[in-house]
């Protein structure tokens, strides 16, 4: 089978059957782009044709290309997925990317910020505008049900039981879950929903059937982009002295305080829509480096002898 056909129905079972959402499909294509640049010019035109060797010959490229290790590994989970699907479909008998292996993740810790900080952000945004009203509750729904940037931007109005306490949002794969808001976020984002709200929504010139019940409206009125909410987030940040503040950053710090508060790590699973819990276990490390630094802090001998 000719690769460039084999590549279309990947991508094809990745939008019908896995329902993969477009920036993921797209993600996706880059990565079997590359890669299928990478075959044509070692003469690898069909699924049979391509060997381990080819695979590896694409892993190093990357790396001299000066690509991340994040990266890379991204690049080859897609490569990898490929080849297994062409097998399952029966494209091939073989699979390349068997012997070759991924490069491995140096541990990284997330960037959080400190309780202090993250309640002077939230409550540094004072303004009575609509877009003022929207950031402000955009801001406490990130911190405060630790929701993706994507997951914000795609919140519709039907998606929201303040009443019941709680949001619904799709994750990754469309998967849906429910997840918890009161206090501040839950007053901000009804005081957003009232007023506010109506009066961005009538600044839309062209109406777009699916922006039509957006939680979170840009100032035309259309629904919010993922660059329009990093550029809210970071202008936000930067307005009180956190320059580069990413949106995810508040989603770690949402998980971070939570399990410093006493959060069982299952519910945090559970509200951030981690698959697995080895993902969630990630804050159990930030949490043991805060404990450290505050016991080198604190105790008088703790740095006898250094």
């Amino acid at each position: 089978m000719k690769l460039e056909a084999a590549y279309a129905e990947y991508l094809l079972h990745l939008r019908i059957e896995r329902g993969l959402a477009a920036s993921t499909l797209e993600g996706y294509e880059r990565d079997l782009a590359l890669y299928g640049d990478h075959l044509d010019a070692a003469g690898a035109h069909e699924v049979d044709d391509v060997a381990s060797d080819d695979v590896s010959a694409f892993q190093q490229q990357l790396f001299k290309e000066g690509a991340a290790a994040s990266t890379v590994r991204r690049r080859m989970s897609a490569v990898k997925g490929f080849h297994r699907f062409c097998v399952q479909e029966g494209f091939t008998e073989r699979n390349p990317t068997v012997p070759v292996r991924s490069p491995k993740m140096p541990e990284k810790l997330p960037d959080v910020v400190s309780v202090e900080d993250a309640c002077a952000l939230l409550d540094s945004i004072t303004g009575t505008r609509p877009q003022d009203m929207r950031d402000r509750a955009l801001l406490e729904v990130l911190y405060g049900c630790g929701v993706r940037a994507s997951e914000a931007c795609g919140l519709d109005v039907t998606d929201v039981f303040l009443a019941e306490g709680f949001l619904r949002v799709f994750g990754k794969s469309s998967k849906e879950r429910m997840v918890p808001i009161s206090g501040t976020a839950a007053v901000a984002l009804a005081e957003y929903l009232g007023p506010p709200r109506a009066e961005l929504s009538l600044r839309a010139k062209k109406v777009v059937p699916a922006d039509l019940g957006a939680v979170f409206l840009n100032a035309r009125g259309g629904r919010l982009s993922r660059q329009g909410l990093f550029k809210i987030v970071g202008a936000a940040g930067a307005a009180i002295g956190m320059e580069g503040l990413h949106p995810h950053t508040l989603r770690h710090s949402f998980a971070t305080h939570m399990l410093n508060g006493g959060a069982d790590l299952r519910v945090i699973q559970e509200i951030l829509g981690h698959a697995d819990i080895s993902t969630t276990q990630i804050y159990t490390h930030v949490d043991r480096q805060h404990l450290t630094e505050e016991y080198l802090a604190a105790h008088p001998r703790a740095k006898a002898g250094a």
